[in-house]
Formats: structure tokens, C-alpha cells, sequence
């Protein structure tokens, strides 16, 4: 793939030493969002599943309490920019200060499962780019950066459920990194999806972790 040539360093497939199992990662970006990631969260506690939720640092801010129920119940969180930039106009300082913005963010909310806050790692940049400063930054400050290789479209209006469940059925193998998006704007093809992309994932025999 073009996109994954021009992104060396990124993570797009996690690798599965174990050829036996076989192993897919759930994420979730945008959230959190009051009146999508709690229903996401139910979803995933149903069937078993454990996540990943690339969180904006602004709706960590505003809404603490999904964002302590997303930890309580064993999911993992990486960095998504404070305010959801688009890291190609702008410098790599101002980029650098989202990030870290999101990080306060993280370290603000703590809880009895996260004590004195969270240190994550795990970085998606918004819409999947940053220039090549800002990937090595991201990567000095110990970042490691991870996209996806089945993108579900789901903050498409022209993909229905059905298109982006023939998506997952055709593009996921062992080690796929899944992208769904728990935002205002996926929420209904996100939801009509998920159960049912689970549902077929776990007919297959896959298995769920979090990054």
C-alpha cells in the first residue's frame, strides 16, 4: 500500500508471532462523546471485548467520567490531538503542543483504576497524517504510532452498514487494526455495524485485544 510506504514507522497490522490464533484490534476514534461511547462501551462489555479509543484531549476535558468508564472497564487509550488538527498545516511545534495538551488531559482525570491520571503511548494522528518532523518527534517523545488496515468508513454517509461489514469481511486478517470512530457523525452506521462486525469476527475464530 502507497499510504503505508509513506508511513515507515507507523503501525498498521500487529504482528502475531502465535500463526494459531488469530488475533484483530478494535479502535475507536474521536470520542469521547456522551451519546456514543457509552453505547460503544455496552457493546463491548456484551460480547467480551476489549478496545482501543484514540481520544480527543478537548472531550477527555468535557467529559471526564466516560473517559474514567473507558478505563474502568479495561479498554486502552492512545493520543489524538487536543483539538483533532490536521497535522499537515501546521508546525511541528504547534503540533507537538496538541499533543501534549491531550497528554494534560490524560493526567488531569484520574481515578481509583488510574491513579494521579494516565500515561499512554499509543498515538493515532487525526485523520491518519502528519508530516515526517512531527512523526519523528512523536517518536523521540516515545510514541508509537498506530493506523489501521481496515478502515470501515463509517463517517461516510454513502457507506451503509452492509458496505462496511463486506469491508471488514474482505480486508481483515490476523493482526488487523479495525477503525471505527465513536463521533456524532458515525454514530448510526458505527452502532448498526459493531454487533455484527463482533458477531462474524468471533464466528472466525478471532480473538479481541487492545493495543
Amino acid at each position: 500500500m502507497l499510504f503505508q510506504r509513506l508511513y515507515p514507522y507507523g503501525v498498521f497490522r500487529v504482528p502475531c508471532p502465535d500463526k494459531n490464533r488469530r488475533t484483530v484490534y478494535l479502535t475507536f476514534d474521536d470520542g469521547v462523546i456522551p451519546e456514543v461511547t457509552p453505547k460503544v462501551l455496552e457493546i463491548l462489555k456484551k460480547y467480551g471485548v476489549k478496545a482501543t479509543f484514540f481520544m480527543v484531549g478537548e472531550n477527555v476535558d468535557k467529559y471526564p467520567e466516560i473517559y474514567r468508564q473507558v478505563i474502568a472497564d479495561g479498554h486502552s487509550v492512545g493520543n489524538h490531538t487536543y483539538h483533532h488538527v490536521k497535522g499537515f498545516r501546521m508546525s511541528k511545534a504547534a503540533y507537538l503542543e496538541e499533543v501534549k495538551l491531550c497528554e494534560e488531559a490524560f493526567a488531569r482525570h484520574g481515578s481509583k483504576s488510574v491513579e494521579g491520571g494516565l500515561t499512554t503511548r499509543l498515538m493515532r494522528p487525526p485523520y491518519g497524517r502528519a508530516t515526517i518532523c512531527q512523526r519523528r518527534a512523536l517518536a523521540k517523545m516515545g510514541y508509537t504510532l498506530y493506523f489501521w488496515d481496515v478502515l470501515t468508513h463509517d463517517y461516510n454517509a454513502n457507506y451503509s452498514p452492509e458496505r462496511m461489514l463486506s469491508l471488514i469481511y474482505r480486508y481483515t486478517r490476523n493482526g488487523s487494526i479495525i477503525n471505527f470512530h465513536d463521533s456524532l457523525k458515525s454514530n448510526e452506521r458505527m452502532l448498526a455495524t459493531l454487533p455484527k462486525a463482533i458477531e462474524w469476527l468471533q464466528a472466525q475464530g478471532y480473538t479481541f485485544n487492545a493495543l
